[in-house]
């Protein structure tokens, strides 16, 4: 089996992951011909100081249930298993070691696009990758140095109405996987 040319790296909590992320994914992967979008959930979000995650083996599992029947998905857990902190340059070199002449993308919303600049080691993200931008409200604006893509649509769905929603005890949810909702409700995820 070939290694994929194009990889996308798809980073975030996914607490839980729905289905507005894999539409995200979708895009990406219809507009930039990519070969994989490896979902890769942190261990904890250095961008988000609220509540901690769900543990990230359930993360993990929900996110295998909801690609498992798309070809191009991959469930990733580099940076549940990486020492701390876990940081996206790492991430990025890890890849790069195991796939030397790929090109390598990473997916992002907007508001993390004007907040990359502060991550750790911003010029070595820069280097290294192209990015994908999902944006609701227009085009991210470019910076000299990086290579961006942009991508437009819009996607109701919100992890954190989502768990709301689950801990007021909403029957279903349109945003989820049937197959995660399951899981979610086999483990008592999201309860209050």
């Amino acid at each position: 089996m070939s290694k994929p040319g194009r990889i996308a790296l798809f980073g975030g909590t996914f607490d839980p992951i729905h289905l507005g992320h894999l539409k995200i994914a979708q895009l990406a992967v219809q507009a930039l011909g990519l070969d994989e979008v490896r979902f890769l959930p942190c261990r904890i979000s250095p961008h988000k100081t609220d509540t901690p995650p769900t543990p990230g083996h359930h993360r993990l599992e929900m996110i295998r249930l909801a690609i498992r029947d798309l070809p191009w998905a991959v469930a990733d857990d580099f940076d549940l298993k990486a020492p701390e902190p876990s940081y996206s340059h790492l991430t990025v070199a890890a890849v790069r070691r195991d796939h030397p002449d790929a090109r390598i993308f990473w997916i992002m919303g907007h508001d993390q696009w004007e907040a990359l600049p502060r991550w750790k080691e911003p010029q070595t993200l820069a280097s290294e990758l192209e990015f994908i931008v999902f944006s609701r409200d227009g085009n991210p604006r470019a910076r000299e140095g990086w290579q961006l893509h942009s991508l437009e649509g819009t996607h109701p769905a919100s992890a954190s109405t989502i768990r709301e929603s689950l801990r007021a005890g909403a029957p279903w949810t349109e945003w989820i996987p049937p197959a995660v909702l399951s899981y979610i409700r086999k483990h008592h995820l999201y309860t209050s």
